[in-house]
């Protein structure tokens, strides 16, 4: 029996994520048409390899085990494939990027433009997620988050210096609302969050003062909630509270003066941004080209 390795992989897309929704964006198709493929291949096979409810996808018994052996060898194929561009004068392919909004927006887009320019054969996918994505059931090349936050099986490549957090209000909300002095003042103050979606949570706010090993955590009385860092730094600027963001974003808002840094003295710094990925994908001369550009 023959069958399309583009159905095998449509296969594989959809047990691993156990979404047509998910599984259809990253093949870039139509759900309806993704259905229909592997609907063919059950038919051709003769085994039920999905379990579809109007919730859910999870695989059979059938189609786990068919995952699991056919799995590692469509990615050897696709790994190989790769390999090819080092015979190529010019390189080609995809990679797709999972990284926060203040690393891809801020941080690395200036990287990222640049090789784009330089490599217009390579398609860059890049998606912002605060949520910690699992890069190899999702299918992403890379991913780019803190270095606390980086899996230990991972092989992780420094990409930024220390992200240093800085606590920053419009002159007009300090002129109306006062100035706190310590992390603790900050509970009788209008404070702007961001939510998490990884843990359907609301940010913490995290300060250490100058000669001090503590760090405080504040959970402050959030006046508004938001789900992305540039509409926190849009309702700072608007005097409609403080906010905690890092220096990258709001430096050059505080020298044209529309916003004050507070608290100066409990900066917050984390050890910065790195980018990983599984040991597979070392050998790929399309994978190192990105890996050169983003490391520092």
């Amino acid at each position: 029996m023959s069958e399309n390795l583009n159905d095998l992989k449509a296969f594989i897309v959809v047990a691993q994520t156990g979404s047509f929704t998910k599984a259809a964006g990253q093949l870039g198709v139509s759900q309806s048409a993704l259905s229909y493929t592997l609907k063919m291949l059950e038919q051709r096979l003769g085994v039920k390899l999905l379990s579809r409810t109007t919730r859910s996808v999870s695989t059979t018994q059938e189609g786990e085990q068919l995952l699991n052996d056919i799995a590692p060898l469509i990615t050897g194929i696709e790994q190989k494939l790769y390999n090819l561009n080092e015979f190529r004068d010019s390189p080609r392919g995809r990679l797709r990027i999972n990284g926060t909004e203040i690393s891809l927006n801020f941080l690395l887009w200036d990287k990222l433009s640049k090789f784009s320019h330089d490599h217009p054969n390579i398609q860059l996918e890049l998606t912002m997620d605060y949520a910690f994505a699992d890069i190899v059931k999702d299918r992403y090349d890379i991913g780019i988050r803190l270095g606390e936050n980086v899996h230990k099986d991972m092989i992780s490549v420094k990409v930024s210096n220390e992200l240093e957090m800085m606590t920053v209000a419009s002159p007009h909300y300090l002129q109306a609302y006062g100035t706190p002095q310590t992390p603790d003042n900050l509970y009788q103050h209008r404070c702007i969050g961001l939510r998490l979606p990884s843990h359907e949570r609301i940010q913490s706010w995290e300060f250490k003062q100058i000669n001090n090993t503590d760090i405080q955590t504040i959970h402050p009385e959030f006046s508004m909630v938001v789900s992305h860092a540039r509409l926190q730094l849009k309702a700072g600027i608007d005097g409609l509270g403080i906010v905690w963001l890092p220096k990258v974003m709001v430096k050059a808002e505080i020298q044209k003066g529309h916003l004050i840094r507070i608290l100066q003295n409990w900066d917050m710094k984390y050890s910065g941004y790195y980018m990983y990925y599984p040991s597979r994908r070392e050998s790929s001369p399309l994978f190192r080209l990105l890996v050169n550009t983003l490391k520092i």
